[in-house]
């Protein structure tokens, strides 16, 4: 199947397209996500695709939204997305889209570390803390956290990087009962899927989860959930303390970039980004397709 960078849906109305999914509205009360093969790192949009990597990515939030179902209600509707395109569009949502309920967003993510890795372990080098939390002294990167902690960023715009937040900030911005809400709610996803992936060698470091409110006001689990584009996913096997352990997710295309050299110089983490090299992408698209293999084979 070709890549897919971007979609081209003409039958219903475009509403967004973000760094990875193009949403079109589907009357008013439900929305068609298609999850494209586009990458995002340092929350800018790379240039080229990773071929089937929206499939493997749609797959595996389906996957884990039926798992954790009794934890907390969320988005899928269950009508099949190929119902509401035309003939000719099947193939652009075809494995890689679901058709979702509308609705009102949060604009926190709200991230949960069960390590300490990538921005959280800059953080605590350079103040002993992760969003204003307080860790032990002398951890190492990669290191397990005594609890998982939940640490907020707040959403932005695309191409410009999320931002790191405290609770009291999350506080503030959507108020004591709706924050505390999404903490527990987010601490029992993170604590639950662990525990399964464990089961199947994956370490599951990080991720992120983004809620709405429905018409009613209840909290719902919304956009993707324990992916490799929303998680940090280390295999069991090669885990170690003290370096970025290898990588189901696309830390392996971050941990690339870092090196990159636009113009002599360090890539400064803004677009455009580099163009990836061959051998990145296909590495890419490997890791994606195992990580849900080994999740989800019977």
């Amino acid at each position: 199947m070709p890549a897919l960078y971007a979609t081209s849906i003409q039958s219903l109305p475009l509403l967004s397209k973000g760094k990875v999914r193009d949403v079109y509205a589907l009357g008013d009360d439900k929305l068609l996500m298609i999850t494209t093969d586009r990458l995002s790192a340092f929350d800018v949009v790379m240039g080229q695709p990773i071929p089937e990597k929206g499939i493997v990515l749609n797959q595996m939030a389906n996957f884990w939204f039926e798992k954790l179902a009794d934890v907390i209600p969320n988005h899928l509707t269950g009508i099949d997305p190929v119902s509401v395109v035309s003939a000719e569009e099947i193939e652009q949502v075809q494995g890689r889209a679901v058709v979702a309920k509308r609705l009102k967003p949060i604009l926190v993510e709200a991230v949960v570390r069960g390590y300490l890795a990538g921005s959280g372990w800059k953080d605590y080098k350079e103040s002993g803390r992760v969003c204003g939390i307080v860790l032990p002294e002398d951890l190492e990167n990669a290191q397990k956290l005594p609890e998982p902690i939940f640490t907020p960023a707040a959403k932005a715009d695309v191409g410009e990087h999320d931002e790191n937040i405290s609770f009291e900030k999350v506080i503030e911005m959507i108020g004591e009962k709706l924050a505390n809400q999404i903490r527990e709610v987010s601490i029992r996803l993170y604590k639950e899927a662990s525990e399964y992936a464990a089961t199947r060698g994956i370490i599951i470091a990080d991720t992120k989860f983004e809620f709405g409110l429905d018409s009613a006001g209840q909290l719902v689990l919304m956009d993707e959930i324990l992916t490799a584009d929303s998680s940090r996913f280390w295999p069991a096997e090669t885990y170690y303390v003290g370096a970025n352990p290898p990588s189901y997710d696309k830390q392996f295309v971050r941990d690339w970039l870092e090196t990159a050299m636009v113009d002599g110089k360090l890539w400064p983490k803004t677009a455009p980004a580099p163009a990836l090299p061959a051998n990145i992408i296909d590495k890419t698209a490997e890791k994606y397709r195992e990580a849900l293999a080994r999740l989800t084979k019977v």
